[in-house]
């Protein structure tokens, strides 16, 4: 959630409107998201499965990892953009009310 934040405000510094920013940053996050999850869910089945002999007892830290992981990723994915969504909307909101500019702020970073 931190790099999809932080990829959707460097697109935007660099003059992308802010939902079509958030759309690439995400379109670019996702694959990264989706792959350490399943590798991870897919680490730790055996263990929340009880495969290995004496295992049984490790058994519901492997279903809680796991549902968290599927928590976290679902959370990334979908609530994060949306509450993004509406914490920049309310920064516009708030600028405006108080007499500041309603632009976004762009920070040009300088070319090596």
């Amino acid at each position: 959630s931190i790099l999809q934040v932080d990829y959707t405000n460097t697109l935007r510094a660099q003059g992308m409107e802010k939902t079509e920013a958030l759309i690439q940053a995400n379109h670019v996050r996702l694959r990264p998201i989706l792959m350490t999850t399943i590798a991870i869910v897919a680490g730790m089945l055996p263990i929340a499965l009880g495969l290995s002999g004496d295992s049984s007892f490790r058994a519901p830290m492997g279903v809680t990892v796991i549902g968290g992981l599927v928590a976290s990723t679902a959370l990334s994915l979908f609530v994060v953009p949306v509450i993004f969504t509406l914490v920049d909307d309310f920064q516009q909101w708030l600028k405006r009310k108080l007499g500041g500019s309603a632009a976004p702020d762009v920070v040009v970073q300088p070319s090596s």
